[in-house]
């Protein structure tokens, strides 16, 4: 070596050292070593021991946090409740037939009456909405427990009303709901809340004023001649604007213009169903569309188009 400033050694006196060239089957399983992924087996081992404690003993306390919560659900009565809960206090009205599946969005009920292919969708959809209230095998825990209820006979503990459709003519399958006759039938529900209670409008002088006339009258006869009657939730179906008043024609209700209070409050007992209101259209106008908004009445159900609350809407167009 040079004592010379600036004089560099010789790869000779100190040898650069070459790096090995990796090599992923060698990484994975080094024979010379004996080592799996640079380790040697007790590492894996005690690896492999510690994230089996550790994830076995998560999943444990996972298991028994769910236990502990599922003690606190009940199965028939929910958690939240009314006002508690997302869906509130104030139900919806719904209807039947819907359009087809493809269609889902639409509400217009249209149908040619003198041709059975056209109208036997309609049909058979209320064939299907139908059936758990014509058999009541159908519905899981419906059979023995079903009680003729009326309103001076509300059902016992334990037991549900129930809801004979068959007699409703001209609202029946063997009828075709009347649809071949161009005056179908729509059948109406409330949709369930568990533990709410209707506030009726049970005195025919203090009735709201947003509350049709022909509905008011009604409410007076009843209240005349029945009214033991008088504890229902009222319903209501008119055309939306003049146009379709003119063109709905007369409506009649079946079994009853509303729905009796004594299906209330629901209280998801086995084998209850909503109770319903067949509408009649009997003679709709044809070859024009109307437009039906249909309403439940009482002092604690509240209207809304926009929020589909306590109404609901539909067309009708009947070629």
């Amino acid at each position: 070596m040079s004592g010379k400033r600036g004089t560099t050694l010789s790869e000779e006196q100190f040898p650069v050292r070459q790096k090995r060239p990796f090599i992923l089957s060698k990484f994975l399983y080094d024979a010379d070593k004996g080592t799996v992924m640079d380790r040697d087996s007790s590492s894996w081992a005690k690896i492999l021991g510690f994230y089996s404690i550790f994830y076995g003993v998560l999943a444990a306390l996972v298991a028994v946090c769910m236990w502990v919560f599922f003690q606190t659900l009940d199965p028939r009565i929910p958690k939240w409740t009314l006002d508690e809960s997302l869906i509130g206090t104030n139900p919806g009205l719904g209807f039947r037939p819907l359009p087809t599946e493809d269609n889902v969005e639409s509400t217009l009920i249209w149908y040619k009456g003198t041709e059975y292919e056209n109208y036997k969708h309609w049909t058979n959809s209320l064939n299907e909405f139908l059936a758990v209230y014509k058999t009541p095998g159908l519905t899981p825990g419906r059979g023995q427990n079903i009680y003729n209820c009326d309103y001076n006979q509300p059902p016992p503990r334990g037991q549900v009303c129930d809801v004979d459709i068959k007699t409703w003519e001209p609202c029946t399958q063997e009828n075709n709901y009347s649809y071949h006759k161009s005056a179908p039938c729509i059948f109406l529900k409330l949709n369930k809340i568990y533990g709410w209670i209707p506030e009726f409008f049970n005195d025919s002088s203090d009735l709201p004023e947003t509350m049709p006339k022909h509905l008011k009258t009604y409410i007076e006869q009843i209240q005349i001649k029945e009214r033991h009657k008088m504890n229902t939730v009222w319903v209501s179906c008119e055309g939306e604007n003049p146009a379709d008043q003119e063109n709905i024609g007369p409506i009649n209700y079946l079994p009853f213009r509303g729905f009796p209070g004594y299906f209330y409050p629901y209280q998801n007992s086995e084998g209850y169903l909503s109770p319903l209101v067949a509408v009649h259209f009997q003679r709709p106008k044809r070859g024009i569309i109307i437009n039906v908004e249909c309403k439940a009445w009482a002092r604690n159900i509240h209207h809304d188009r926009k929020e589909r609350i306590g109404s609901v809407h539909f067309e009708l167009l009947i070629d």
